[in-house]
């Protein structure tokens, strides 16, 4: 068995200790231990269809470079016997399927990262899931990757998969890959085979930005081309896997420009304010003019603080606290840049998804949206198209659903400071975060923003809200009714304003089935169309609020998140939510246009109750029972919420 060979860590540990019993100088141990930190990292990922042989790739990948220590040998021969795919053989796979689940099924199912390092170079690999449902995982680790290693089995070929994965790796920014074509015993190291899938490949590759495809022919099993040229490929004349790992050029044109996430406000004391942060492009320099984004305030670098050092610079990717010359507004998630050469500032872009939940992804839905250290409230305003995985066409969508890759629009509820991905992962990648569950449900990669953001401005108006409530004699408000069709909505609506109208109270109801008569008559009933009527009655109710008119509408709103997206549309004080409470059964007995009966029948699909889900509220400001209240109790009740809310207001109109 070939032993592994020292670590750097204890080839350190030995030259120190040489050091202090030998005539070898510390400068000279000091020189060595600089050399070794002087190699340069490189990140790659391992993925492709599922049972490619990317673990086993990997495993093999070490134990031929001999970074395997002798009693890892012997359990990986041992757990061979037990878990392995391989007949008794030793199953390379192992040295990286960490999790039972994957061991017992043969398969990858998370991230797995391993770091290992030759004489040339320091790597970090992650070897991702093949299997359609894990492809979030593969998205995650291609994330951070320099080279994508592309597996494909001789003897299948280029499949869905192949297809997905090589997609995302180029969405990810991935400039370098290589076609790792596994499996060629199984085709007897057929060089037409071979050459078949790489003009195959070839031609795929074209749709996407790759700088360099690298095909090599290789098994994984066997080791052939992993670590040394292969005699059974004597028509194969490229380099083999890890030679061109530990040889690829990956040096770019650096960024002249500074970039400088804030990730913490450093005020250990009254006497100390530092923003704390990692280089994201550029340099950092002392005395270097800085503008702050998104306020724009300038200012110059003081100090540069790493520890209790006080540099004169500092290089992408070093991780430092900087202080300044003059006390501006900056905040976590704000970013330092270069004073003459700021990144844009916007609200509103387009971007390319990669959808990674379980539950759909809607536009008009709000979700969190992170992007570095910035953080803000965001919704996918249009779902521009969706791709075929197998022809790359774009596809018409409203909604996204898990592994689909989408290209969309996104609107922020501020601005930040950002770049396009192409320009700078950190400035240009962000995660989607359900608001309830806090679940990532997507990663996307920021393109452009959107000119309309910047060239629509809000006209002033000389007669406002609170003039037209003057005028009224009264404050406006809104009360949004939910419930179960059947549930009464519209009947208490009505008698509600009967009353208020009495009083001399302006009112107007927005009722589900007149709105879809006309402003929302192109919408259906699927959840996205849901969706988006309940934005566009949110948006028109505060217009009418803007008119001084008190609002009630009257709409099934199924969804929590839509009302809740539609409550932060009000200050808190013109906003009541009214929950028209009355179970299935009763509502389904009333029936009083007849649409449970063609539920049930199936003539009307995606009806609320029967074959698509209600969620009540969980803390409305009141419910209205009519089960076990009359409508003139309920309506009475409705009236005296709005009273209380016009009162309290209505005494400061002046």
């Amino acid at each position: 068995m070939p032993r592994r060979r020292s670590s750097r860590k204890e080839n350190s540990q030995i030259l120190l200790t040489m050091a202090s019993n030998t005539d070898l100088s510390k400068d000279d141990v000091t020189r060595y231990l600089e050399g070794q930190s002087e190699l340069d990292l490189l990140r790659f990922i391992t993925c492709g269809s599922v049972d490619d042989g990317k673990s086993t790739l990997i495993g093999r990948m070490l134990y031929e470079a001999q970074l395997i220590f002798d009693d890892q040998i012997t359990a990986l021969q041992r757990d061979s016997k037990t878990s392995g795919t391989q007949g008794g053989e030793i199953d390379f796979a192992l040295l990286v399927d960490g999790l039972s689940a994957e061991r017992e099924q043969g398969i990858t199912i998370d991230v797995a990262y391993r770091f290992f390092n030759t004489d040339r170079r320091k790597f970090i690999v992650a070897d991702t899931p093949g299997h359609e449902q894990y492809t979030r995982n593969m998205a995650t680790g291609a994330s951070t990757a320099d080279v994508a290693v592309i597996l494909v089995d001789a003897s299948q070929g280029i499949l869905t998969q192949t297809r997905r994965h090589s997609f995302i790796a180029s969405l990810l920014g991935i400039r370098h890959v290589v076609l790792a074509v596994n499996k060629m015993d199984l085709v007897s190291f057929d060089e037409d085979r071979f050459r078949r899938i790489e003009a195959a490949y070839t031609e795929l590759s074209t749709r996407f930005q790759f700088a360099s495809v690298t095909p090599i022919p290789l098994s994984a099993l066997r080791g052939d081309n992993v670590t040394k040229r292969s005699s059974n490929t004597p028509w194969y004349q490229g380099p083999t896997l890890l030679g061109f790992l530990e040889t690829i050029d990956l040096a770019e044109e650096p960024s002249a420009a500074l970039r400088f996430p804030v990730q913490w406000v450093n005020r250990p004391n009254a006497n100390f304010r530092g923003f704390s942060g990692t280089v994201a492009a550029g340099a950092a320099i002392k005395g270097q003019a800085i503008r702050a984004l998104p306020s724009g305030e300038i200012a110059s670098i003081k100090d540069i603080i790493l520890f209790d050092q006080s540099l004169d610079s500092a290089a992408t990717g070093k991780a430092v606290t900087l202080t300044l010359d003059r006390e501006i507004d900056l905040s976590r998630g704000d970013v330092i840049t270069s004073a003459q050469a700021p990144c844009e500032v916007a609200e509103q872009f387009e971007a390319e998804l990669v959808w990674m939940d379980g539950e759909s992804g809607f536009a008009g839905r709000q979700y969190h949206f992170q992007l570095g250290t910035s953080r803000a409230n965001a919704s996918i305003s249009t779902i521009k198209s969706k791709y075929n995985i197998n022809t790359f066409e774009a596809l018409s969508a409203k909604s996204l659903t898990l592994n689909d890759i989408a290209s969309v629009t996104i609107s922020l509820d501020h601005a930040i400071a950002f770049e396009p991905y192409a320009e700078n992962k950190t400035l240009g990648s962000f995660v989607l975060i359900d608001r309830y569950t806090n679940a990532t449900v997507a990663a996307g990669m920021l393109k452009f923003s959107l000119r309309r953001a910047s060239n629509i401005h809000r006209q002033a108006e000389s007669i406002n809200r609170a003039s037209r409530e003057r005028l009224a004699g009264h404050k406006g408000h809104v009360i949004w009714l939910t419930g179960l069709s059947g549930s009464g909505k519209s009947t208490i609506a009505n008698r509600a304003t009967e009353i208020l109208h009495e009083r001399g109270i302006r009112t107007y109801i927005l009722d589900g089935d007149n709105v879809r008569h006309g402003l929302s008559k192109d919408l259906g009933f699927t959840d996205a169309d849901r969706i988006e009527n309940i934005r566009r009655i949110g948006e028109v109710a505060k217009l009418m609020l803007d008119a001084g008119i008190v609002v009630i509408t009257a709409f099934i709103s199924p969804f929590r998140a839509e009302r809740d997206l539609v409550r932060q549309l009000f200050d808190t004080h013109d906003f009541d939510e009214v929950f028209v409470s009355t179970s299935l059964e009763t509502a389904e007995a009333r029936d009083p246009k007849g649409l449970y009966k063609k539920a049930r029948a199936g003539e009307l699909p995606n009806f609320t109750g029967i074959d698509s889900d209600y969620e009540a509220p969980e803390a409305s400001e009141l419910v209205l029972d009519t089960e076990n209240q009359s409508i003139s109790d309920n309506a009475d009740q409705l009236v005296a919420l709005i009273q209380r809310r016009i009162d309290s207001a209505t005494s400061n109109l002046g």
